[in-house]
């Protein structure tokens, strides 16, 4: 693919490609050479001149200039087939009759509360109708109507459920409804097969600006928001440096600067620079290099669908508008029928401007009868540019428009999704405590966290709080709990601080005031005032063993962290690091103070609490080992020393019953197990596991590429079958319970290797990490 010239921006202007004279080889390089000398800089950088935006009525004129339609309609295909696979993997069409569970009490999070997902049955006709959309989107069959069938149902689900919001789904519905006011249709399109004026028509390059336009602030906001300290320093995506496709870079820089110069500084830079590479033809090839390579990193290292692959897609649109007819042109003559037209030129279209053809004699005045007739710019063309000046503004506010939609401000600005904030938070959760008071009775108790809920980032937001502890006061009542009054304590990490309250715990949210215009006088600050002890903390961990862990607290004065070690947790104690606390060990009844470097012992089983008493907030880690897992691990080294010995020949001894397995392993066994020890068991397992993660690493990329081949496979067929079922039971009812399982069953058939995995997993013992 030939990367654009000059026409980055403004797109070419219209030549009639008819009554064209052949000549000599002299003359066509004359004429070459002509242009160049007479093109202004401002023409060969952004594609016009600077009398084009002089006036209103020049910018409307230039906003409508007759653009080629090919790589508008190459990046219409490429899009609606982008959104065909998304639906059936991230929008959830596979396991959508999980998400949805008619008559079961879920709490849901929708923006609007008045929105309510429809039964199940028609939520599967919701999601064919937006299948269909996107289909005729990349045909470009009916477009309009494809158009709208995927918009307004798309808009539907994602203001149906916050929970899954994310800068990328929010990017998704943008595209989709530009797609819809622009004519994508015009090039390689089953609308122009039935419409000769539709077929390889001019498109106004306003359809190309609100685009190429959209893909920068994607680029450069997400790299303003970067300009974040915690990013700066390293902070947000720390974790990533461990990823294997970070190996090459450790043979050359340590660990340390890999995760500041390469995840965060590079991260950095390309998003502040790619949308100007892209634009400008000189670093266009540059640009081309490492955004795919930042595009395809990403498919790696995140689970985010097709993101990767549709930001690949919009990249072509910042090359010449005809790059389709010269890249698909160098293909064998016979593909051609099959392939993108290359010829002829576009034809004009009611879409676009036409300027007068530029007066002279001779040649001039001949291509001046071919060309189109002048025209000028109406009321529909000037709406139109008038409409892409606002909405390229609107863009360019709506990341900073937090200080309007104060209430779903956190310890992060706004609604997660339209702020271009990729990546910059991370957050780790270490303790959640819902508590519930009868109103009538007093009684309280306690709720398993993320009850009558399938989400968990309720956990970071006011606004979904509010909706949770609403939904919860709804439900309890079926439960015998009159009027019920919940609380919240909520402990979390942001980007490798302290661990601590986000919300007050003190606050019924029932009762709470919430407005989506006003701050959450519940909120609690973050202790952004302690961010420099990270340094510390990397000292700390850095001096502990591999079986030792630490968690590192912080929590404001006249409240207490109440909290239960459990007896796998022997070696537990608590380390006062600022502040002042007591520590209350409830069972014994006593207290105990605590100043900055004092520790003491936390008995294992029993429940205790950490009050702060000091007039700031207090600071203190607990440092704890696992001794039941230590125990364990030092069994697993003697079973796996021991069965090192028996392969070699150097134990001679014959083993005891229960250690046979070490032998002849798990497979050979007869169905009872009575007689194997536990912890060969476990063992065992573990070592199993670990065979398969390892033939998993060192699969060949054919191996690869089948086990992903058929994962996603079964994935869409599943989505299929299952929208199949919902539209006949729209259609004829529902068919008998047996029946309906038969189906069921049969659109839930993995590959039997996937079943047995799945068997192994639901049958292992849990609760240790090796595990």
């Amino acid at each position: 693919m030939e990367p654009g010239a000059s026409d980055a921006t403004a797109g070419t202007p219209y030549v009639e490609p008819t009554k064209v004279k052949k000549k000599s080889s002299k003359e066509n390089k004359q004429e070459a050479l002509a242009p160049s000398e007479q093109t202004s800089t401002m023409k060969r950088l952004f594609g016009f001149e600077k009398e084009d935006i002089s006036s209103w009525h020049r910018l409307v004129c230039l906003l409508n200039r007759p653009t080629d339609p090919a790589s508008l309609g190459i990046f219409r295909f490429l899009f609606g087939m982008m959104m065909a696979l998304d639906i059936t993997q991230e929008r959830g069409l596979s396991h959508l009759d999980y998400k949805y569970l008619d008559g079961a009490p879920v709490c849901r999070f929708p923006l609007f509360n008045f929105l309510k997902p429809l039964p199940m049955d028609w939520m599967f006709f919701v999601y064919f109708v937006m299948f269909l959309g996107a289909v005729g989107i990349m045909l470009g069959c009916f477009y309009r109507l494809a158009c709208l069938m995927f918009i307004s149902t798309y808009w539907y689900v994602f203001f149906l459920d916050k929970t899954t919001w994310n800068n990328h789904s929010y990017l998704y519905g943008l595209i989709g409804f530009q797609l819809t006011l622009m004519d994508a249709n015009r090039y390689w399109s089953l609308d122009g097969l039935r419409n000769s004026r539709k077929r390889n028509a001019h498109v106004p390059l306003w359809n190309y600006t609100m685009l190429r336009t959209q893909i920068f602030i994607v680029y450069f906001i997400a790299g303003v928001k970067k300009l974040d300290a915690d990013w700066v320093e390293g902070y947000s995506m720390k974790y990533l440096v461990h990823h294997w496709l970070f190996d090459p870079f450790k043979l050359i820089l340590p660990v340390e600067l890999i995760n500041l110069m390469v995840v965060h500084g590079g991260g950095l830079i390309l998003d502040l620079t790619a949308g100007y590479l892209l634009f400008f033809d000189a670093t266009r090839p540059v640009a081309f290099f490492f955004v795919s390579y930042f595009h395809c990193m990403n498919s790696q290292l995140f689970s985010i669908g097709m993101f990767s692959y549709t930001m690949l897609a919009t990249s072509p649109l910042f090359c010449y508008p005809d790059w389709p007819r010269r890249f698909f042109g160098r293909f064998p003559e016979f593909l051609q029928p099959i392939l993108p037209f290359v010829s002829p030129a576009p034809i004009p279209s009611s879409s676009c401007v036409y300027p007068k053809p530029p007066s002279g004699s001779g040649e001039q005045q001949e291509e001046a009868h071919a060309a189109p007739k002048p025209t000028t710019p109406s009321f529909k063309h000037k709406f139109r540019a008038i409409f892409t000046i606002l909405y390229i503004m609107e863009q360019f506010f709506l990341p900073y428009s937090h200080f309007l939609t104060q209430g779903y401000n956190n310890w992060t600005n706004g609604l997660y999704g339209y702020s271009w904030d990729m990546m910059v938070h991370a957050r780790s959760h270490q303790h959640v405590k819902i508590t519930y008071r009868d109103g009538v009775t007093g009684e309280m108790g306690y709720l398993n966290p993320g009850v009558f809920t399938q989400s968990r980032r309720w956990k970071d937001h006011g606004d979904m709080l509010k909706q949770y502890a609403t939904c919860l006061s709804e439900n309890l009542p079926r439960f015998k709990i009159s009027e019920p009054e919940i609380y919240f304590d909520i402990w979390v990490s942001i980007n490798d601080r302290f661990q601590q309250r986000i919300f007050d715990p003190r606050v019924d949210l029932v009762k709470a005031d919430w407005s989506p215009f006003r701050p959450n006088s519940w909120l609690m600050p973050l202790l952004v005032d302690l961010s420099p002890w990270r340094t510390k903390f990397e000292e700390i961990e850095g001096s502990l063993d591999n079986q030792t862990e630490v968690v590192f607290i912080a929590d404001f004065p006249g409240l207490y962290l109440e909290n239960f070690v459990s007896e796998d947790l022997g070696n537990t104690s608590v380390q006062v690091l600022e502040g002042l606390v007591n520590v209350e060990i409830v069972d014994e009844k006593k207290n105990y103070s605590l100043q900055p470097g004092e520790k003491m012992q936390i008995p294992a089983g029993a429940y205790h609490k950490v009050y702060t008493v000091s007039e700031g907030p207090s600071c203190y880690m607990y440092i704890y080992v696992n001794t039941t897992e230590a125990e364990l691990q030092r069994n697993f080294t003697k079973l796996s020393e021991l069965q090192e010995k028996v392969r070699n020949g150097t134990e001679t001894e014959p083993l005891p019953l229960e250690l046979q397995p070490l032998i002849t392993g798990l497979d050979n066994l007869d169905s009872d197990h009575s007689v194997i020890d536990p912890v060969v068991r476990l063992f065992l397992k573990r070592q199993k596991r670990m065979q398969e993660v390892k033939k998993r690493r060192e699969a060949s990329m054919v191996e690869r590429f089948q086990r992903f081949a058929s994962k996603k496979y079964y994935s869409i067929r599943r989505g299929f079958l299952m929208t199949a079922i919902a539209l006949r039971n729209l259609a004829v009812g529902l068919p008998p319970l047996e029946q309906l399982t038969r189906e069921v069953a049969y659109a839930n058939m993995k590959e039997p290797e996937t079943e047995n995995d799945q068997d192994e997993r639901l049958n292992d013992e849990v609760g240790h990490g090796e595990l």
